[in-house]
């Protein structure tokens, strides 16, 4: 009978350690990235009386508290750097020199650029280097260019998609302008100027012209460079019997250098590419206002960083102040088959243990590991209404168990008068 303290008070002390692990589920009900616990209970080995027949039970065993890696609700973030993951994966991070994993993506940088966590651990992954990110390197503290310049790129190739009016008379003129850049990354606009022939059919010549204030004195200001003669457009039936096309005898593309700029730059090699991809002509002839449509060119500007933000997939994206995108860096993410596992150790992270399946490291959505998502955070998966329930079977479990404390006492007091 007197068993009866102890298993009563293995049922109390269980029942106490569940409640604790439903209180801390609460209370990490905002904490991104958090894992809830879960309570098992174990019964303790029952001992047999007389032949068998009857076994008693010691009580139960202090609870298994297992973690549930269940997905938390994606939910968009104001911060910049922010990442999600959905699906399977952690985060890496390194704190001194224990690699550990997280599911938390509120990151941040330092004043040298590292991406770090909110308690300092440095977040790794591949930084690009040469303006190329190298995942299938090692992983490493990803640093972000903080205040870093753009150096600018001279223009070598530009296109221009326009329609030259086929019912202009001979001698029309039609100019569009192009802006391009330098290796100092100075614009210069230049103007495409096309003349329908009076003497030729369904021809236009071309030049392209610079301003005279761009070059220095005596260098010439138009391309072909007189006297040569300028160049012609031909059009007429494409291979697919289409009328108003640039034929073949077009040669594309067309080059042409100019030097001598007046900042002191390096001369300028540009290529015009008057066809597309499949062959057809950028430039067409129609019976419609001459008119350009569209014309780019893959020159910039110097420029400075204005942005850095997380994109989709784990890559950081810089934005400088003409308006380009640059990868600076990617997010590694870890697979581990039995997370489980994994030791919490604080600060939403995890450290691996003796039985953790190795973490295969690699770039999100790929290995069957999860995507990444900038600009959202990974929600707490703890359900209250689940965990209040909980503790609604857990109060009842222990108030039952004090019963029997309570009758267990009131037995032992009744034994004792019966000595006295």
């Amino acid at each position: 009978m007197f068993a009866a303290f102890s298993t009563a008070l293995s049922a109390l002390d269980a029942n106490g350690v569940a409640v604790d692990v439903v209180g801390n589920n609460l209370a990490n009900l905002n904490t991104p990235g958090y894992k809830e616990s879960a309570s098992y209970f174990r019964d303790l080995v029952s001992a047999s009386m007389g032949a068998g027949g009857t076994q008693l039970g010691f009580g139960v065993a202090a609870p298994l508290t297992i973690r549930q890696f269940t997905q938390g609700a994606i939910q968009a973030s104001s911060g910049s750097l922010d990442a999600a993951i959905q699906g399977d994966g952690f985060f890496v991070v390194q704190n001194g020199a224990a690699t550990q994993f997280t599911r938390a993506g509120n990151f941040q940088t330092d004043l040298s650029g590292n991406l770090l966590t909110p308690t300092g651990d440095y977040v790794q992954g591949w930084t690009a280097s040469n303006g190329v990110v190298n995942t299938g390197g090692p992983i490493g503290n990803i640093v972000i260019p903080v205040g870093s310049m753009q150096a600018p790129a001279a223009t070598s190739s530009f296109t221009l998609d326009a329609n030259l009016d086929a019912s202009a008379a001979g001698g029309t003129q039609w100019s569009t302008p192009i802006t391009v850049y330098d290796s100092l990354g100075t614009a210069h606009v230049l103007t495409m100027n096309f003349t329908k022939s009076s003497t030729a059919s369904n021809t236009w010549s071309y030049t392209v012209s610079i301003p005279a204030a761009d070059v220095t004195s005596g260098s010439p200001t138009q391309f072909p460079t007189p006297p040569a003669p300028a160049g012609t457009l031909q059009f007429g039936l494409n291979a697919a019997g289409q009328d108003g096309q640039l034929t073949a005898a077009n040669s594309s593309p067309v080059n042409f250098a100019i030097s001598n700029l007046s900042d002191g730059a390096q001369p300028l090699s540009l290529n015009w590419d008057l066809f597309n991809a499949d062959g057809s002509g950028r430039i067409t002839q129609y019976a419609q206002a001459s008119s350009a449509t569209a014309n780019s060119q893959n020159g910039s500007a110097a420029a400075q960083l204005t942005q850095v933000a997380m994109g989709n997939g784990g890559q950081i994206l810089a934005t400088y102040s003409n308006g380009q995108q640059v990868v600076v860096g990617q997010l590694a993410l870890a697979s581990i088959r039995n997370p489980q596992s994994l030791l919490a150790v604080g600060n939403n992270e995890f450290q691996v243990q003796a039985d953790t399946a190795p973490p295969a490291i690699g770039v999100a959505g790929t290995g069957g590991r999860g995507d990444v998502l900038g600009g959202s955070l990974e929600s707490s998966n703890v359900d209250i209404a689940q965990e209040l329930t909980k503790l609604i079977v857990l109060q009842s479990a222990y108030q039952a168990n004090s019963k029997v404390v309570t009758t267990v006492n009131t037995l032992a007091q009744a034994t004792t008068n019966l000595i006295t």
